[in-house]
């Protein structure tokens, strides 16, 4: 595991708000000349703490779409099945994120399509295609609340050397 010293958490509490920021105005943030600051993102990089950079999409802005949010339990238990589901699951880009979890329920699937009626086909093709799903129950999204805007502070308070 890489040891993190404060900088380090610094650079990562501003990267996952800001991620178009300049490393020259990075530097300035952190109180760093900007060749150290960019080793510092090197490193962090190479170590696969920073995985990449990408940009928050306002899809309400692109035209209509549904998020949906979906619990699945699967038939059984074995590895089979788990590997059937999560090989399907990477087939389709409708299905944004998927966790596989701990307690009733095997995985919980976050899914974005145009409307009701394409969400409706790519379960029916999950289905056929024998993802060994038993049953998954359907949450629609009816406002959002409140979304992901990087890592929480506290998250990262203890990790500093």
């Amino acid at each position: 595991m890489l040891k993190l010293d404060d900088r380090d958490i610094r650079i990562l509490s501003i990267l996952s708000r800001e991620g178009r920021i300049s490393k020259t105005e990075l530097a300035r943030r952190i109180n760093l000349s900007p060749t150290p600051c960019w080793e510092r993102l090197k490193r962090l990089e190479e170590a696969g703490v920073i995985e990449g950079y990408q940009a928050q999409i306002s899809l309400k802005s692109l035209g209509p779409h549904v998020a949906v949010f979906v619990v699945v339990e699967l038939e059984n238990h074995r590895a089979e099945a788990f590997q059937a589901f999560e090989k399907a699951v990477a087939d389709y880009e409708e299905i944004t994120a998927c966790w596989a979890l701990g307690g009733g329920y095997d995985y919980l699937m976050q899914v974005v399509a145009r409307d009701i009626d394409s969400y409706q086909r790519l379960m029916d093709a999950l289905l056929e295609k024998k993802a060994a799903m038993a049953r998954y129950f359907t949450y629609i999204v009816t406002k959002e609340v409140k979304a992901p805007t990087g890592l929480p502070p506290g998250l990262l308070s203890g990790l500093a050397e």
